[in-house]
């Protein structure tokens, strides 16, 4: 027995050292681990951070531009736009008033047509052109309905996004812009 005793106690004695120099040796290896998951981490999670907020600008340009052809439509549907001869040169500037500075009023494309009923309507969208300057255009119309008619009125965008990190891109045309459509469809109230 005092055998087994004394090689249990050299183990330990032999564990205990072991233990001593190791425990050293481990906290020297993890040094610097933090700073290297960060940095795995980190270009995953910016890429991801500046996504959310190209997805965020677009969206608020979108909602911006819906708004805008609202105000705007609303001249069209109470026949205000009619009574008065407004021009789509002069639509186009009453949408433009409601849009914020940094969206520049040349991307600005608008369509007015109306008609009877609602499967006569056209609602495919335009063909977009760009001149040499990078101006967009398209075959347009501006067509405000009479009291009673139906009238679509097409407010397009062209908004030059930039792409993201990792070949993100909200583009949805050739040249790599965004085509921001907001649509108002209505009945043209009965006007005098």
């Amino acid at each position: 027995m005092p055998g087994h005793l004394s090689s249990a106690k050299s183990v330990a004695r032999f564990a205990g050292r072991w233990l001593r120099m190791v425990r050293p040796v481990r906290r020297l290896g993890t040094r610097g681990a933090s700073a290297v998951e960060f940095a795995i981490v980190a270009a995953p999670f910016f890429a991801l951070m500046i996504a959310i907020f190209e997805i965020s600008i677009s969206f608020f340009v979108q909602q911006t531009l819906e708004t805008a052809g609202e105000k705007a439509s609303r001249q069209l549907m109470t026949g205000k736009a009619q009574t008065s001869n407004m021009t789509q040169a002069q639509y186009k500037a009453l949408v433009c008033a409601n849009l914020p500075d940094f969206m520049q009023c040349d991307r600005l494309i608008v369509d007015v047509r109306s008609g009877n009923l609602y499967s006569q309507m056209n609602m495919s969208p335009l063909a977009i052109t760009f001149n040499a300057s990078g101006k967009p255009s398209a075959d347009t119309r501006f067509a405000p309905g009479k009291g009673g008619e139906i009238t679509v009125s097409k407010i397009m965008y062209v908004w030059d996004g930039n792409s993201g990190p990792l070949g993100f891109s909200l583009s949805n045309m050739a040249n790599g812009s965004r085509l921001i459509t907001a649509v108002n469809v209505f009945k043209t109230e009965i006007y005098t």
